[in-house]
């Protein structure tokens, strides 16, 4: 079996900790709980034929924690950007934590995920906003910790460019 340690990263109650327990457990709570440093979950994957262990490190957004971030973010094989689609300004959190992993870890790869999307009386993200990362080549996916929609595909897709060979992550 192969392990891979991945990230979570993005702005605070953006609901990186509910994707996890979606996806870890099937759970999720209305309750909102801040991360403390970081939390750390596990879930087996299939790809192809393997079978790969998920460390996952859903990583506190809290300011007192930034001076410890990097740490955190050694030996990561690949991470998700999360932002919430009904906080449009959660998308210029995402550029800075980019920066950042490829400025720690170079270019390893990463799913953006517009979490929160069952919201859909709430403001989402148009296709202008996305327009950018599109072009970068990011994939993007919306998904919904609350009713599971897209959670298990974000993880699975992290799980397979994690695998593929470098220059083959598309």
């Amino acid at each position: 079996m192969i392990q891979k340690k991945a990230c979570l990263l993005g702005a605070a109650a953006v609901g990186k900790t509910s994707l996890v327990a979606r996806f870890v457990k099937g759970d999720f709570s209305e309750a909102y709980l801040a991360t403390i440093g970081v939390k750390i979950d596990k879930r087996i994957v299939q790809v192809e034929q393997e079978q790969v262990n998920l460390i996952l490190w859903d990583i506190s957004a809290q300011e007192e924690f930034e001076k410890v971030k990097g740490l955190y973010l050694g030996g990561s094989s690949g991470y998700l950007l999360v932002a919430d689609s009904t906080r449009p300004q959660t998308l210029d959190w995402i550029k800075e934590n980019y920066d950042e992993v490829q400025q720690r870890l170079g270019n390893i790869p990463f799913v953006l995920v517009l979490n929160k999307v069952d919201l859909s009386t709430t403001k989402q993200f148009s296709d202008e906003q996305l327009e950018p990362y599109r072009r970068l080549g990011w994939t993007i996916l919306r998904s919904s910790a609350k009713t599971g929609a897209g959670v298990a595909e974000a993880f699975q897709i992290l799980a397979e460019k994690m695998l593929a060979p470098p220059g083959l992550q598309k």
